[in-house]
């Protein structure tokens, strides 16, 4: 394929790819968000739902710390619907280095801290975390290429 017709589909083939990262990490963000932030002790004694409990099992309740999380998750979610919005490269290298940047932290915590749960809860914080984090990581090289192939944002 030529370079003016590579150019004439913005981000080619990784559209779809894009789109499905930044909606899924979007729509994480805006479960764990408001939850924290408005209702934080049902957060803390219910998050993630479905009578599972994760946060609760690792120390005593801080309403500042949980309404902080919220606050971060909610900040996730605005800059996730401006990307979604957007559709350019540069706001998702910045929407995926922001996620990494807190992935990678939230994950390596919780992989040190699984003892006092279920094997079930085990497998759906490794999974849950792991899989944040790949979507962050697939938003920043899909971004950094675009930017690096000179291209615009995606369209319809």
């Amino acid at each position: 394929m030529s370079q003016t017709a590579a150019r004439s589909r913005p981000w080619g083939v990784h559209r779809r790819r894009y789109l499905l990262a930044t909606a899924t990490l979007t729509a994480s963000a805006l479960y764990v968000g408001p939850w924290a932030a408005f209702a934080p002790r049902s957060f803390y004694d219910a998050f993630p739902g479905l009578h599972r409990v994760w946060v609760g099992v690792d120390g005593p309740f801080n309403e500042h710390l949980v309404r902080d999380v919220g606050g971060l998750y909610l900040a996730l979610a605005v800059a996730g619907l401006v990307a979604l919005v957007r559709q350019e490269p540069a706001a998702t290298v910045m929407l995926g280095g922001a996620w990494t940047a807190f992935a990678t932290v939230h994950l390596t915590y919780h992989l040190h801290h699984l003892g006092g749960f279920d094997a079930i809860d085990v497998v759906g914080n490794v999974v849950a975390l792991g899989g944040t984090l790949m979507l962050a990581l697939l938003l920043l090289v899909l971004g950094l290429q675009a930017l690096v192939d000179g291209e615009g944002p995606p369209t319809t």
